[in-house]
């Protein structure tokens, strides 16, 4: 398959820099920091960060991102910009701590390493990916070898890109691959613990208990003060603390098309019908008219056919035009160019007499000479040749030499073959023996089997997009910008807003310095960077984001720590109040309550659990009571055996307990332990699967890149 699939890609070679930019993909990567200049502009020596004290250059960073974006073709747009940045950055950040950590536990990575790596099936995706059959999936290995060969000659820049691009992705995959199989390695389960573990879950208690919940108590009785807020956050900063950032709201005027605008759009398609139908040349009549479809020089069977009105087109006799309908944002024409019968999938063979290097595109054979090769073996063949023969000696279509030359090929990959190749199979008969020339040389073709004929169509579209008019987008500039002229702070926009009816989104998540989406715009990074350096209660100028003009409001300025009052009462509140309830229901019930007294204190029922054996320490419900950690924790302590316990204030209530019995299931067989041991083990392994996100926690970060985008 591999000389077909160059021909579908027109003869994309397999070079250097498209492997090093498809290892963009890495958890890691490296690349030398480039000596070009940026590409977003600002301070191409600056730095855009520091991790524990090193910076992230400028230049570093710009040049990633450029590989990343290469990766599209160099064609990213929208919000694609601010997810590879995000990307780049966080590789970065990655890179620079635990390359950090390598070093401390003195992992290294020697050439014998990068070999078996390389030379095998555990390549990196990139290689795999440029030097896999695309048949098959089956890794070239010796191509690689030959390519490493010729690779570790170049010398200068495209040296170190080979270093950088390629040897050094490998190597940080590698180190980052032992180092995680040292901490997966650490995860130690002592057999006294599991003894324990295993006890533990065949221990169960019976209780009988008093729950009093915390609405027992009004909440409008129990006043929670803005101090009282603060302190419990302070005694809990790493759950409560916040990234700085702002709170926004915005007002949007809509440029998309009006009505109006629409039914110009169509009434330019419309006048277009009858020349269209009237024009013999399809193909340049569509270029002419500059349509938003391209034309296709191909069938599409009707059942491959996806749009609403695909049976008012079929119907359609050569030459005649349906429409216009509204497909998308477009008005379209379609024009019937052809119809023939077209099967659903072939079967074929081929020998090529190759003129041109897939990979390289460097010329192999003159094509005249390509010529007279490929005419001799469709003699030899008529001749009596065994054709399988022909392919081992002749064919350069290597993909395809251990398969007899043979190829299967649904209708659906008839636009990615070469256009005389797909007509070939597709358009003729089966039978058919014929020499057909493409890009990549001459070819010898049989038709072996055609399968699932139905109708084809070769249709024209011709489209026009539905574009607002510029008096419409015009309009909405000029609101967005009285708004803005006659409203410079908070109050007195939203007096504007009342005295004209216009709606104000208010965004309730902060929005951060490197965000670029705000509500639903997705396209908000000018926006946000306005905000970072704007003051509380300013309004903005406005912005153009996608189809809107877009003035904003910044409500509130978050600094970095813990929220105020107001933003975290709700958050907290309701905690802080249960917390005060509880103290006042442990001190109505008294230090050493019964479970008669505290049930009598506030009129409620002694209750029981635990009597079908369920109730074991390692329980995350209680019956009828629920999630409550504290209460399971008191339940295995002897001394309430004897006594009844303290007041537990707990999630839902504050609960007194008596414990009743505590027994013991019967012991598991030896494959059920090994079952439980099995799945400790790999709960244990989940929970230190975090230890990158720890990593980080202990680190000082500093992102800066907001002031250079």
């Amino acid at each position: 398959m591999q000389i077909i699939q160059n021909i579908r890609e027109k003869g994309a070679a397999i070079v250097i820099g498209v492997i090093a930019l498809s290892l963009i993909g890495f958890i890691l990567m490296d690349a030398k920091p480039g000596s070009s200049g940026g590409i977003f502009g600002g301070n191409p020596s600056s730095s855009l960060g520091k991790v524990n004290g090193e910076p992230i250059e400028y230049n570093e960073f710009n040049a990633k991102v450029k590989q990343a974006e290469e990766q599209y073709g160099g064609r990213v747009s929208g919000t694609q910009v601010y997810e590879i940045r995000q990307s780049v950055w966080d590789q970065i950040v990655a890179e620079k701590l635990l390359v950090k950590e390598f070093d401390k536990l003195g992992l290294s990575f020697s050439p014998k390493e990068m070999s078996s790596i390389m030379f095998s099936n555990d390549a990196p995706y990139a290689l795999k990916q440029a030097f896999s059959d695309k048949t098959t999936g089956q890794y070239d290995i010796a191509k690689v070898q030959e390519w490493w060969q010729q690779a570790k000659k170049s010398k200068g820049e495209q040296r170190d890109a080979i270093e950088s691009q390629i040897v050094e992705p490998m190597k940080l995959q590698a180190l980052y691959n032992k180092y995680n199989s040292l901490i997966a390695a650490s995860a130690y389960y002592p057999s006294w613990m599991q003894q324990k573990d295993n006890s533990d879950s065949k221990t169960f208690a019976a209780i009988a208990y008093v729950a009093i919940p915390y609405n027992v108590i009004s909440d409008s009785t129990v006043v929670v003060s803005d101090e009282e807020i603060m302190n419990y956050m302070k005694k809990k900063k790493a759950i409560y603390k916040q990234d700085g950032g702002r709170y926004i709201s915005y007002i949007s005027f809509s440029a998309n098309p009006t009505a109006a605008d629409t039914l110009k759009s169509l009434d330019a398609v419309s006048i277009l019908k009858t020349p269209f139908q009237a024009d013999t040349n399809a193909k340049a009549f569509i270029a002419r008219n500059m349509s938003s479809i391209n034309y296709y020089d191909g069938f599409t069977l009707k059942s491959k056919l996806a749009m609403a009105q695909k049976d008012s087109i079929a119907a359609l006799s050569t030459g005649n035009v349906f429409g216009p309908y509204l497909d998308g944002g477009n008005f379209v024409l379609a024009k019937m160019v052809g119809i023939r019968q077209m099967p659903d999938s072939v079967k074929t063979r081929h020998i090529l007499v190759g003129t041109k290097d897939p990979q390289t595109g460097q010329p192999l054979l003159e094509d005249s000479i390509a010529k007279k090769r490929i005419d001799s073996i469709a003699t030899a063949i008529k001749g009596g040749a065994d054709f399988n023969a022909m392919v081992i000696q002749y064919s350069d279509d290597k993909g395809s030499k251990e398969k007899k030359g043979e190829y299967d090929f649904s209708s659906a990959q008839f636009g990615t073959l070469a256009k005389e190749f797909s007509e070939t199979i597709f358009y003729g008969n089966t039978g058919d023996k014929k020499v057909v020339h493409t890009d990549f040389g001459w070819h010898y073709i049989e038709v072996m089997n055609q399968k699932n004929f139905e109708p084809a169509y070769k249709v024209a579209y011709l489209a026009k997009q539905i574009l607002a008019t510029d008096e419409t987008v015009n309009s909405a500039s000029s609101k967005a910008t009285k708004l803005s002229g006659e409203a410079r702070d908070a109050k007195s926009l939203d007096n504007y807003i009342t005295r004209n009816g216009i709606q104000k989104v208010d965004v309730p998540d902060l929005i951060k310095q490197n965000d670029y989406r705000l509500g639903g715009l997705q396209d908000a990074r000018q926006l946000i960077k306005w905000s970072m350096g704007a003051k509380q209660g300013e309004v903005s100028e406005p912005f153009n984001i996608e189809d809107q003009f877009v003035v904003a409001v910044i409500n509130k300025i978050q600094p970095e720590g813990l929220p105020d009052v107001k933003t975290a009462r709700p958050m907290v509140e309701l905690t802080v109040r249960n917390l005060k309830k509880a103290e006042q229901i442990i001190k109505k019930l008294g230090p050493t309550p019964t479970l008669e007294s505290a049930a009598a204190a506030y009129k409620v029922q002694i209750a029981t659990a635990g009597a079908d054996s369920t109730l074991t320490f390692s329980s995350q419900i209680i019956n009828g009571v629920g999630n409550e950690p504290k209460v399971i924790g008191a339940l295995f302590n002897k001394t309430f055996l004897a006594k009844v316990s303290e007041p537990i204030a707990g999630t839902n209530g504050v609960y007194v307990i008596k414990v009743n019995s505590i027994g013991n299931r019967p012991a598991d067989t030896p494959e059920m332990v090994a079952q439980m041991t099995d799945q400790r083990k790999k709960g244990l392994l989940q929970q230190m699967s975090g230890w990158f996100e720890s990593l980080k926690k202990t680190a000082i970060i500093k992102d800066e890149r907001s002031k250079q985008f």
